[in-house]
């Protein structure tokens, strides 16, 4: 009988790629778990944080379970006992980069506001003190320019934090009964008008007169003679260089009186023209218009309006 002819095996030279396979699968996994735990994800936080806090503070199932020898706490459990109102999250100190960051961003511009408001304030005050020392400047400037009549007695200066009164008497600037500006008038106005001119301030120009009634065909009452004095003083700051939109005429007649009307002194003192410079510009004038350019109520360039 023939003997069996025996096979040589051949080695397996490839046996390795099985290990390295499943080397590379388990990297693969691990990458993924890490990935996954890395990535902070708020919504399953609280979700993950809800569960646990049900777990552990779900109630006995007895009333009175059946304890054996003394109870016993551990060490972590005696020193920080389990908070149940607090999420599982804040418990394990597990942090939030998105709410942590919007917190902050919350607070940097808290910050922000209140430095730009307390800035705005401060610069607020700065010019309004800026604006107090040049109208006391002013001031000075017209007392010092207009000594002489300052010590006559015919003009009168007055100061306010706030405004400065330039009274004058009628007696310098028209004739009695007219609103016609006197010839002797033109250099008091011109040195009052080229210390306005660069100034941005308000000026109301008040008229007053006694109380002898007036009526003739110019003037039916001491209300309108005191008007058109007031106006014929603004027509001239105007030809001089003052602003017009900055100024105001105002007549008051013989109804604001400083002294008795029943002496020829009084009724000299009654009759004046008083020149109010407020200390910068009037706020209820540049609040009216910035509201009118809200309602779209002003005029474009060039529309003069009328017919």
């Amino acid at each position: 009988m023939a003997r069996k002819k025996h096979v040589e095996e051949h080695e397996n030279h490839e046996r390795w790629l099985v290990s390295y396979a499943d080397f590379i699968t388990l990297l693969f996994a691990f990458f993924v778990v890490m990935y996954s735990i890395s990535s902070v994800n708020e919504g399953k936080y609280r979700v993950l944080s809800d569960s646990m806090v049900a777990a552990f503070a779900a109630p006995a199932r007895s009333l009175e379970p059946v304890q054996v020898g003394n109870l016993m706490r551990s060490p972590m459990q005696s020193k920080t006992p389990f908070d149940r109102k607090k999420p599982v999250i804040e418990l394990f100190h597990i942090p939030l980069p998105e709410h942590d960051i919007r917190k902050k961003l919350e607070k940097k511009l808290r910050e922000d506001k209140a430095k730009a408001e307390r800035e705005a304030k401060e610069k607020a005050a700065a010019e309004k003190d800026r604006e107090d020392a040049a109208a006391q400047a002013l001031a000075d400037s017209i007392e010092k320019s207009m000594a002489d009549l300052v010590d006559a007695g015919l003009i009168k200066v007055r100061r306010d934090r706030r405004w400065i009164e330039v009274e004058i008497k009628s007696s310098v600037l028209f004739g009695s009964g007219s609103a016609e500006l006197a010839a002797s008038s033109q250099p008091v106005l011109r040195k009052l008008a080229k210390k306005l001119a660069p100034l941005n301030t308000t000026i109301h120009v008040e008229g007053f007169t006694d109380n002898i009634p007036i009526d003739n065909f110019e003037f039916r009452s001491n209300w309108e003679l005191s008007a058109a004095r007031a106006a014929s003083v603004v027509h001239l700051f105007t030809r001089l260089g003052v602003n017009p939109e900055r100024m105001a005429a105002i007549g008051y007649g013989e109804y604001r009186p400083i002294a008795s009307n029943d002496t020829p002194q009084g009724r000299s003192k009654n009759r004046r023209v008083v020149l109010v410079i407020l200390s910068g510009a009037d706020p209820r004038i540049s609040q009216g218009v910035e509201q009118l350019q809200g309602d779209g109520d002003v005029a474009p360039p060039g529309d003069t309006g009328g017919t």
